[in-house]
């Protein structure tokens, strides 16, 4: 009893007791294979040629043409190569199962015993190398995650520990974009959107920030003026894209 509650524990990231349970029990079995390659903190590739990117998470982009890679790069992938490479991995999905670059879209389990069994996303996340991103279509069993990342974070591991990923302030945001930020604030007033894939548009008290909130995150909508938030999304013209309401976690006042 005591190892079967070690083993779910290292699967899950969270405390647990007796009556835990597996936040992937939910998700569909699919392929199996061993990880051959690992392209950098979220996604890698296996002895069957099929392309895998770790759902639920955001990793340092690896450098791309001209393109220089993201600060904290190396060493997220370095992470997941430590945890991964050589590994038989099964994929587990809980909703959309490949991208337009036919990459599998997965929940990542590892099943040898060439050391113990992780959930990849989870583990990334735990260790600092990589950052919660939820979108609609690959939301199940995302939400463990925030909690893992909070304590990452409270406790400077990894990426957190380096300053790559500051938590801004909306009353300050940097002047760049056309990236993922987290964001903290306090909500404004809320409006109707004129985008094509926003339902509402929430302004931030004291900054021109604006959270554009789409269709799977309506709910979030109902934000009461003056709530503290954190919001996490990627900024493009002042405008912060909340996709899935896992991407807004209410503070306290």
């Amino acid at each position: 009893m005591r190892r079967s509650l070690a083993i779910l524990i290292g699967l899950t990231g969270l405390a647990a007791c007796s009556a835990a349970r597996d936040p992937l029990a939910d998700l569909a079995t699919g392929e199996h294979g061993r990880v051959v390659r690992v392209l950098d903190g979220d996604a890698l590739v296996l002895d069957t040629g099929q392309s895998v990117r770790l759902v639920g998470i955001e990793a340092p982009a690896a450098p791309y043409r001209d393109r220089e890679g993201d600060a904290g790069y190396e060493e997220a992938k370095r992470l997941l190569d430590d945890m991964a490479l050589g590994r038989e991995v099964e994929l587990r999905y809980g909703g959309l199962t490949r991208d337009r670059y036919d990459r599998a879209l997965a929940h990542v389990v590892t099943t040898d015993a060439l050391g113990p069994r992780l959930w990849l996303n989870a583990e990334m996340i735990r260790k600092g190398g990589a950052r919660v991103r939820v979108y609609p279509d690959t939301a199940t069993a995302n939400e463990p995650l925030l909690a893992l990342e909070s304590a990452a974070r409270a406790g400077g591991r990894g990426l957190w520990g380096k300053g790559v990923w500051p938590i801004h302030n909306a009353a300050s945001l940097p002047g760049d974009a056309g990236r993922f930020l987290l964001v903290e604030g306090v909500s404004g007033d809320m409006q109707s959107s004129d985008e094509r894939f926003a339902v509402c548009d929430v302004s931030m008290q004291g900054s021109a920030l604006v959270l554009e909130v789409q269709k799977a995150a309506a709910e979030l909508c109902q934000l009461p003026e003056g709530a503290r938030a954190r919001a996490r999304g990627f900024l493009r013209d002042g405008r912060l894209e909340i996709s899935h309401p896992l991407n807004l976690e209410k503070l306290e006042n």
